[in-house]
């Protein structure tokens, strides 16, 4: 079986915890305890027909790390990252626009997404902006909601095929 470590990173309360728990336990849960240090979760994706089983190693990161992250032991050997904002909070989308940024420069050629979570939470006539970076970058930007588990699922997955299609597993 493939195993791939996958880090969560973002600032703290755009959703990490939830997006990792919505997928490995199907739950939500509406209370809000902040991750200390890390929390490592797995999650088996269930392959196409013919398709190689894939294992997830998912790093749940503290939010308070923003970019200090990039100088810990926590991203040694990490082939993929989904950096986190909060579609209702504007200033988090713009500090994932930097941590996507920042992993980029740091782990070249690894998987990347920027997710916009609680997309539950905006109304179709308020989407926020998508800065420039991210529209500019090639970067993919997906929309989820942890507490209702749109996209949640999907995510992971296409991560797991473009991982494998590009053969950095």
């Amino acid at each position: 079986m493939t195993t791939c470590k996958i880090m969560l990173l973002g600032e703290m309360g755009v959703g990490k915890t939830s997006i990792a728990k919505q997928l490995v336990f199907g739950t939500f849960e509406g209370e809000y305890g902040s991750t200390i240090g890390v929390d490592i979760y797995t999650y088996d994706v269930v392959p196409a027909p013919g398709g190689q089983p894939f294992k997830f190693l998912i790093w749940d990161t503290d939010g308070s790390f923003g970019e200090a992250v990039f100088n810990m032991v926590y991203l040694k050997q990490a082939q993929a990252a989904l950096v986190i904002g909060d579609a209702s909070r504007p200033n988090t989308i713009a500090s994932a626009a930097l941590l996507a940024e920042k992993f980029t420069a740091a782990m070249p050629g690894r998987y990347l997404a920027v997710v916009l979570n609680k997309w539950d939470l905006i109304a179709d006539d308020n989407r926020p902006d998508i800065p420039v970076a991210l529209r500019s970058a090639a970067i993919p930007v997906i929309q989820t909601s942890a507490k209702t588990g749109f996209g949640v699922r999907a995510l992971f997955h296409d991560a797991a095929a473009t991982i494998m299609r590009r053969g950095q597993a």
